[in-house]
């Protein structure tokens, strides 16, 4: 049946891809441009497949540390909110000049929890959404942290981009989220502390079983850990949308996940198991 899942995918459509901190940058928080370039390329290769795609992509306040040299994340809210105002305008930058070598447009959109939770602003989000993609543009989705609290402080409703991407899976309704993170998916222990842990392929239920193998908070640069992450698949999974976890240190990786490989970790949608089950 897993095989089932895993072929699946090649026929997704509409497709969310999340990106950390971790991916786009290096340690000691400068950007890894081979990797975005690699990212870009994958992204704008899909959209001449005519897939629709829109890449929701953390790193304004990682990429902010980075222009100063800042090793450790600041504590101040009003130093979170001005790394963020630099570091995002920084990321477009490299994202709109990389994504051009290939040919592909992108649009910036900044949400707050308030566009999401109110219903006109709310649909006034989807329909840029979708003229978007209708121009063939890859939205590129952050939350505003220059303004939105509860982001920096990950509280609430999106309190990291994990979240953030799965509510944009569901508002959009796309097929697929894939998060791209620095462990190769969701282990049954901790592979960083035991030598012994594997990788679980398939979820197809998030229990408290699958819920005791997620760890703690994530790194040093980004606010997202695995329990984010489960968190985030229960909300794409019951919104009838598949989500996998994998690896983004080649970002090529997207392209594999779509062609039914195994990896990473998939959590399949309700819909398809309820389908199965009747």
């Amino acid at each position: 049946m897993e095989i089932n899942h895993r072929l699946r995918l090649k026929d997704c459509k509409r497709i969310v891809v999340k990106v950390g901190t971790s991916t786009l940058t290096h340690e000691n928080g400068k950007m890894n441009f081979t990797r975005m370039d690699r990212l870009a390329m994958t992204l704008s290769e899909l959209m001449n497949e005519e897939k629709e795609v829109i890449l929701v992509s953390s790193g304004s306040i990682g990429v902010g540390m980075g222009k100063f040299n800042l090793k450790k994340r600041p504590e101040g809210m009003g130093m979170k909110q001005a790394l963020a105002a630099i570091g995002q305008c920084e990321l477009m930058n490299i994202y709109s000049r990389l994504f051009a070598t290939y040919n592909q447009m992108v649009g910036q959109m900044l949400l707050t929890k308030p566009d999401i939770n109110d219903e006109i602003r709310k649909e006034n989000v989807l329909n840029t959404f979708n003229h978007l993609l209708d121009l063939g543009v890859i939205p590129i989705v952050n939350e505003n942290d220059t303004v939105s609290v509860d982001e920096i402080k990950s509280l609430m409703m999106f309190g990291d981009n994990d979240t953030l991407s799965a509510v944009v899976t569901r508002l959009v309704k796309a097929d697929l989220l894939i998060i791209l993170s620095d462990i190769d998916g969701l282990y049954d222990s901790n592979p960083r502390e035991n030598n012994e842990s594997h990788l679980i392929s398939v979820v197809e239920d998030i229990d408290d079983s699958i819920r005791n193998c997620a760890g703690e908070a994530g790194t040093r640069r980004g606010t997202g850990g695995m329990v984010t992450k489960l968190d985030a698949a229960e909300i794409v999974t019951n919104a009838g949308a598949d989500m996998v976890i994998a690896n983004g240190s080649d970002p090529a990786i997207i392209q594999r996940i779509l062609n039914g490989e195994e990896l990473g970790t998939l959590f399949v949608r309700k819909s398809q198991k309820n389908l199965i089950n009747s």
